[in-house]
């Protein structure tokens, strides 16, 4: 009887070892965890509410949400995408529904709810499971692999499958098992700005705002928050996740420069004032939008170009105008540090993806070794993008033939 181990109670981890059993079920299939808690990013995923996947049903489209990874992924997506994975959970019980970003959540909004399809899963198909066991070593025999968990006894595995995400033990078990490990960095956080004058405005979001990393490649277009401490939001987190080694590199200490909108050029805003300027020559500046923004960012915008809300539109000079508009277009912040993204903690870095078959997740340098999920140098960005990764590769892994 074969023996596969699955080193990690993570999503990849059990994903991965359920699609074992299911398709070996002649095989002892056993998930070692370190800690006492299973599942613990599936927990807090989504405030509690687990963003398993995203509604992206076309594997072309779908990698371009990985930073670091997209070209790999395009043939295990043609496995096993967020269709299957919906297919997978609706035929254990497991109703999702789809938010209007596209991100998708079980429709009690309770992450215990995909945790306990899981756990169930693996006690109906005789998965074994141990928590806090710590793995001393692994070595390489000629038919599989040894491993040491402190007991008096190593256990013995035919097929070795590592699930340990960004721990950097795990990464060190796949070093020493002949791989290259790119280096960890952070992912998916916010920006800090030190004494940020816009903190007042704090919940403000502006839908349509482009962010850029100064004298870089880096930019983004999307939806951004305001915060207390600097900004957030889909634009901020999707750059954090591309410019990831850029940032780290900057030690977290660049200039970002916002375009409030995107849509128009300074010629255009211009243009827009001078109409407005034409049609309501005596409105109070307070009392009109020029621009399609936020009331009180806009009123921010005013002031910083030096215009008075108290100004009616006739009386406003052409170089205010202008430093409204180049405001409007390159607003810089000096970024110092960084905020990660609620409890969801992210990396890029790990196994280098060159040294593995994603047929079948294999290591192309030790055979009957795997790897699935963040383990491995990919990361997505937020959306559910990241779980749809540990979904997709845990089952390739797991199906794999011992």
């Amino acid at each position: 009887m074969k023996n596969i181990i699955v080193i990690g109670g993570g999503a990849a981890g059990f994903f991965a070892a359920l699609a074992a059993k299911n398709s070996h079920k002649d095989a002892q299939v056993l998930i070692l965890e370190r800690s006492a808690k299973l599942l613990s990013k599936v927990r807090i995923s989504g405030g509690g509410r687990c963003n398993l996947t995203h509604a992206c049903f076309d594997p072309k489209e779908l990698i371009q949400n990985y930073p670091r990874g997209h070209k790999e992924l395009l043939g295990p997506f043609h496995a096993f995408q967020p269709k299957d994975t919906i297919e997978w959970f609706s035929a254990r019980g497991v109703t999702l529904k789809t938010e209007k970003d596209g991100r998708m959540f079980p429709t009690t909004d309770r992450s215990e709810t995909i945790i306990d399809c899981l756990l169930q899963e693996a006690k109906k198909l005789g998965v074994e499971i141990q928590t806090l066991k710590k793995l001393q070593s692994i070595e390489k025999k000629e038919n599989g692999f040894q491993l040491d968990i402190g007991s008096k006894d190593p256990i013995f595995a035919d097929r070795l499958i590592i699930a340990t995400g960004s721990n950097r033990q795990g990464l060190e078990f796949a070093k020493a098992l002949g791989h290259t490990i790119q280096p960890l960095v952070p992912s998916l956080f916010t920006f800090n700005v030190p004494e940020f004058s816009l903190k007042y405005l704090a919940g403000v979001s502006v839908e349509h705002a482009q962010i850029k990393v100064q004298d870089s490649k880096f930019v983004e277009t999307g939806a951004l928050l305001i915060t207390h401490w600097g900004f957030s939001g889909p634009a901020a987190l999707k750059l954090s996740a591309y410019g990831a080694r850029h940032l780290a590199e900057k030690n977290y200490m660049v200039t970002l420069l916002i375009d409030w909108l995107p849509k128009e050029s300074i010629s255009q805003l211009r243009g827009q004032i001078e109409v407005m300027r034409k049609n309501h020559p005596t409105k109070q500046l307070g009392n009109v939008r020029l621009f399609s923004l936020p009331k009180n960012l806009l009123n921010d915008l005013y002031q910083r170009a030096g215009l008075k809300l108290e100004s009616p539109l006739n009386t406003l000079s052409k170089a205010l105008v202008t430093k409204l508009c180049e405001i409007a277009k390159r607003d810089a912040f000096v970024v110092s540090g960084k905020t990660t993204n609620k409890d969801e903690f992210v990396t890029c870095g790990g196994v280098t993806l060159s040294e593995i078959q994603f047929k079948t997740m294999e290591s192309k340098l030790c055979e009957n070794l795997y790897f699935c999920g963040e383990i491995l140098d990919i990361d997505g960005v937020t959306g559910g993008f990241n779980f749809q990764n540990a979904w997709t590769t845990g089952w390739i892994a797991g199906r794999a033939s011992p």
